[in-house]
């Protein structure tokens, strides 16, 4: 989830605000990288949930589109076969926290120590190694600067947004749809959830969503490889 359930920005400042904060934070992954073809990523925060998260996956298989699912820790913990199933359809795994708290919230040592933890529980619910989940995008979409710096330093690759619908506040399913319509460009990554605020619908929405992206000359892709990135891995 990016800012707080209550928060509501007119939907034409994502944009803007994602442009500028591009600008500021380099560090972190705001889009795709350029390619030839028109590139974006769906992508999916709050899981995983036992009813959302396999409507979803159904869905996504459907179509063959790949995504990438930054999931909680504490709910891989709880719920590893919905991890399990994810990793087996061919999608990848990013970290959002063990818990739904913003990381500004965390001292450095507890981000760090969740984080670990997320990893531990995706190896032992998906195997290999902790290094497989470097992905992280922050709860609610907050961090200080230094929190990038940290991450970092730490191997792991901030992951932020290009398209925010806002579906965390449920709005009808056709007006996330547009949202996401008016804001994609060439490279976005796109912001929906499949946790306990806004995935009773995402199935839905990722139904319409995808063929109308289709239509508009879209193709899909997973996040980069964070070795093929600009100063990733730890300085």
């Amino acid at each position: 989830m990016l800012f707080s359930p209550q928060q509501m920005l007119p939907p034409a400042l994502y944009p803007l605000l994602h442009r500028s904060l591009k600008t500021l934070f380099p560090e972190a992954l705001w889009e795709l990288p350029p390619h030839p073809k028109q590139q974006v990523a769906l992508t999916f925060d709050d899981g995983p949930h036992p009813q959302h998260t396999p409507a979803l996956l159904r869905v996504l298989q459907e179509f063959q589109v790949p995504a990438t699912f930054f999931v909680l820790g504490e709910r891989v913990q709880r719920w590893p076969h919905l991890v399990r199933q994810i990793r087996q359809q061919g999608h990848e795994i990013g970290l959002h926290g063990w818990q739904h708290r913003s990381f500004t919230q965390l001292s450095r040592s507890e981000l760090h120590s969740g984080l670990r933890r997320s990893q531990a529980a995706l190896v032992a619910a998906c195997g290999g190694i902790p290094e497989e989940y470097r992905a992280v995008r922050p709860p609610n979409g907050l961090f200080w600067p230094r929190t990038l710096t940290d991450l970092r330093s730490w191997g792991y690759l901030p992951v932020m947004w290009s398209v925010v619908p806002e579906d965390w506040l449920c709005p009808p399913v056709a007006v996330v749809v547009e949202r996401v319509l008016n804001q994609v460009r060439p490279g976005s990554l796109i912001v929906l959830h499949d946790g306990v605020q806004g995935g009773s619908q995402v199935a839905e929405v990722v139904r319409r969503l995808i063929p109308a992206l289709r239509e508009e000359g879209f193709d899909f892709a997973g996040l980069p490889d964070p070795a093929d990135l600009p100063s990733c891995g730890k300085d």
